[in-house]
């Protein structure tokens, strides 16, 4: 299916759209219902969902009491489910409706799913309230209870009925759906914990629950930590205005969860109906299922539940379909300012903490450091500083040096003298020149004798000094030698192999990517954590180029090198890194998330990304960076990786160690990426 969509296409990215759907309702007024319900499978179908979901008991209304034994309106229901089956027979999209259902001697509360005018199967809630405000077991019967497993309905014989009904749709890859209803989510192991290990990837749950004081807060509980625990999407919907308010009240509650995060919900209370979109990303769901070793022990531990498997003949539109979803530019930076700043701050204390452990653990108190005034290294001396702080000792115990070389500008050259200042650590100065000279003399480099060849030993030779002398430093001064080096560089490979940027004692940026280390560098100063001259020192840092300054250009106060020209935007590197270590995405999904996130949207206003961060790329730029990324990551670097110094991972997609979260041989070859990647058109 995949290979028939077109590329700006949703589905064809492992990506499904649902509908968490919110109709008007009258009490025992099923005729008015069913044509609410048909409003909004319109607005579902037109909004290219393949799947909408509608409250608890919503074609009769929820709040019947006792009429429910009341045949007029049964029989009333039926013709409801008649009417909609007959108005849905051209809509290939799957509608999931609560209504009360009559079989045998016994009334359930029951889903029924529904697919181009037949009735698929029919989901029976397992358990009944019967507590506080609730007296469902006055009308109806659980599913326990159910005498048969199949039931003749509206002109339809042999419709699979039960607690154990999965519906699969085998043209949208990893789309297996299940269906609970209200109170099941509130019993200690939902129905859905046994789905979920049973293959469903998408719950839905529809339920009417009415509204009280702080109820939408224990919803919003109930559905991401579920959703967390199944690692599966939780669609709830909750029934709405035009319910009874005899003794009760309802808001009209839908919410979208995706294995914890909330990516869409309805407003409540609204006087109209509402249909809640919500693209899921199904392949991050099987990705952390493949990965989660403990989700499929769980199957063992729990004992097997069998499930009966309802194939639905669905084809998912075609054409041109975009996400809906909003898609950040920055994923290792939370979107929301409050939830940023607690990132920064747990990202920066979790680098304290691990390189005072690593302090303590060798008695060795000193710290060696080279300062270029880039970013990384200034934000491995803040680390250091505050290591120090925590530990009592004096900052004099780190060991800080610039170590100007052939292509040090004036500007990072101050900047470091300055962020030393600044932060009373004892400074030192090193002038690499005269050892990378000699070093090139030894080898005979052109350099050397005169000619300007600023080739890759060039740089190293510098790269490699640097090194070398932080490392008899550390000796000299019995010190450890603190790395600078980022997860950007390593993914990448960004850094010279062995004696060089490459290596250290410890290193505490090693699993922080360069996007999320300019935001905490920027938290640091903004609260004066250091006092106002080292704030000022480090938001001047945050505006400098990002440049290795190995080769020589013709302004001395600027550095003329641009890393970002040579490997491409950090910000577009960040986002592949993400999305290919984390979740082992395609790289031509990869692509699609990057356009939907960085393309041109309504004039590039975009409320997470700070002024002076508001690109915009193309396509055609987006895969060529892409491609570099690529060959780098799979083919070229994994050697680098495959021997780092210690550090500690600080995120959930932030390690590259091969002591944790990635393992991978050093001689693999690139060519399946690269042949998916070019399916995307453009470059």
């Amino acid at each position: 299916m995949k290979g028939k969509q077109e590329f700006f296409n949703i589905y064809r990215h492992g990506f499904v759209r649902v509908a968490a759907c919110i109709p008007e309702v009258r009490v025992s007024d099923p005729a008015f219902n069913a044509g609410k319900v048909l409003d909004l499978v319109r607005s579902a179908h037109a909004g290219k969902a393949v799947l909408a979901v509608f409250p608890e008991l919503c074609l009769s209304a929820y709040s019947n009491e006792d009429l429910f034994f009341q045949e007029a309106l049964l029989r009333s229901v039926q013709d409801a489910l008649l009417l909609i089956l007959r108005q849905t027979t051209g809509l290939d999209m799957v509608i999931v409706a609560g209504a009360p259902c009559r079989i045998e001697d016994g009334l359930y509360n029951c889903g029924v799913v529904m697919h181009r005018g037949r009735i698929m199967g029919i989901a029976v809630k397992s358990y009944l309230p019967n507590y506080r405000e609730f007296y469902e077991a006055r009308q109806f019967r659980p599913a326990r209870e159910l005498p048969v497993d199949t039931i003749d309905l509206c002109f339809q014989s042999g419709i699979p009925i039960g607690a154990d009904l999965l519906f699969r749709v085998p043209a949208v890859p990893g789309f297996r759906f299940f269906v609970e209803i209200c109170e099941d989510l509130w019993s200690p192991v939902p129905p859905s914990s046994y789905a979920a290990l049973a293959g469903a990837t998408v719950m839905v749950n529809l339920s009417a629950s009415n509204i009280t004081a702080g109820k939408d807060e224990y919803r919003h509980g109930l559905a991401s930590s579920q959703s967390a625990r199944c690692m599966s999407a939780y669609i709830y919907t909750a029934a709405g205005f035009g319910e009874s308010t005899t003794d009760l009240a309802w808001d009209g509650h839908a919410l979208v969860y995706e294995n914890g995060n909330l990516v869409s919900e309805s407003k409540r209370f609204s006087w109209e109906p509402q249909v809640a979109f919500a693209d899921i990303d199904l392949d991050r769901l099987i990705c952390d299922r493949v990965r989660m070793n403990t989700f499929h022990d769980a199957r063992a531990c729990t004992g097997f539940t069998a499930f009966r498997d309802i194939p639905l003949d669905l084809e998912p539109p075609e054409g041109r379909i975009l996400l809906e979803r909003g898609i950040s530019r920055f994923p290792y930076v939370p979107l929301r300012p409050d939830l940023r700043d607690k990132r920064c701050f747990e990202v920066y204390n979790i680098q304290v903490q691990g390189l005072a452990k690593r302090i303590k653990a060798t008695g060795i108190q000193n710290l060696v450091i080279g300062v270029s005034g880039g970013l990384d290294s200034t934000h491995a001396l803040i680390v250091c500083a505050r290591a120090m702080d925590e530990l009592g000792l004096p900052r004099t115990n780190i060991k800080a040096y610039t170590m100007p070389g052939f292509a040090t500008s004036h500007k990072t050259y101050t900047n470091a003298c300055d962020l030393m200042a600044a932060l009373q650590v004892e400074a030192g100065e090193i002038d690499i020149k005269p050892g990378s000279m000699r070093m090139m003399e030894d080898i005979g480099h052109p350099y050397a004798e005169g000619e300007e060849v600023y080739d890759v030993t060039f740089e190293n030779v510098q790269a490699g000094q640097r090194t070398s002398v932080l490392f008899r430093l550390a000796n000299h001064l019995n010190a450890l030698v603190v790395g600078t080096g980022d997860l950007s560089e390593l993914a990448l490979g960004w850094s010279t192999y062995g004696v060089g940027d490459h290596m250290s004692h410890y290193n505490v940026n090693a699993s922080v990517p360069k996007t999320l280390i300019q935001y905490v560098i920027r938290w640091v100063a903004d609260r004066d954590l250091f006092g106002p001259e080292a704030s000022r020192s480090l938001k001047d840092i945050l505006s400098t180029e990002i440049s290795p300054e190995l080769v020589p250009g013709t302004n001395k106060d600027q550095p003329a090198q641009s890393t970002e020209k040579t490997i491409g935007p950090y910000e577009l590197q960040d986002f592949n890194t993400f999305y290919i270590t984390r979740y082992g995405y395609l790289p031509s999904k990869v692509a699609f998330l990057s356009w939907s996130a960085w393309h041109d949207r309504e004039a590039g206003s975009w409320p997470d990304v700070p002024e002076d961060a508001r690109n915009e790329y193309s396509l055609a730029e987006i895969k060529g960076w892409l491609r570099i990324f690529i060959r780098r990551f799979f083919k070229l670097s994994q050697y680098k990786r495959s021997c780092v110094p210690n550090g500690p991972k600080v995120g959930s997609g932030g390690s590259l160690s091969p002591r944790g979260d990635y393992r991978a041989p050093s001689d693999s070859e690139d060519a399946p990426w690269m042949a998916d990647l070019d399916t995307v058109p453009g470059e």
